[in-house]
């Protein structure tokens, strides 16, 4: 693991720490986005898939991670604001939350309102899968302030 996600993951389960509870790993930060996964072994309900609640919180952890890292500035303080999940269908192994990266005049516009004011918001995607296979979406508003 590269040092960027080892600190991350280090920090949240620090700072939050139902991630350890949760065995949550910062798997990946490209192109593509922000992956976090958890074990299905802690995070299963009574019928043997992922629990809803695990789902929700991993979904939530996987944007604020997110911008955690893209601001770069560990003084902001990052909070959600409000969320939706839609569930397709049951996850029956590992969970994976992959944080899709907001399109970048987006950021750029988010980044320039939290320098200029000290708060700014922005609208993160996050996508639930098992094998390459949609199970979940997540739409979530954070803000940022300094």
């Amino acid at each position: 693991m590269d040092a960027t996600l080892a600190a991350t993951e280090a920090f949240l389960h620090h700072q939050i720490p139902i991630t350890a509870a949760m065995g949550v790993k910062v798997a990946a930060y490209d192109a593509a986005g922000l992956l976090l996964t958890a074990p299905l072994e802690e995070n299963h309900n009574h019928l043997g898939t992922a629990f809803g609640g695990s789902i929700s919180s991993l979904a939530t952890l996987a944007g604020y991670a997110l911008l955690w890292l893209e601001l770069g500035d560990h003084t902001a303080h990052i909070v959600i604001r409000s969320s939706s999940l839609s569930y397709q269908k049951p996850i029956r192994g590992d969970l994976h939350a992959l944080c899709h990266h907001p399109l970048p005049d987006d950021l750029t516009a988010f980044k320039a309102r939290l320098e200029k004011s000290g708060k700014a918001r922005i609208s993160l995607t996050v996508t639930l899968s098992e094998n390459g296979t949609a199970c979940a979406t997540y739409q979530g508003e954070y803000v940022a302030l300094r």
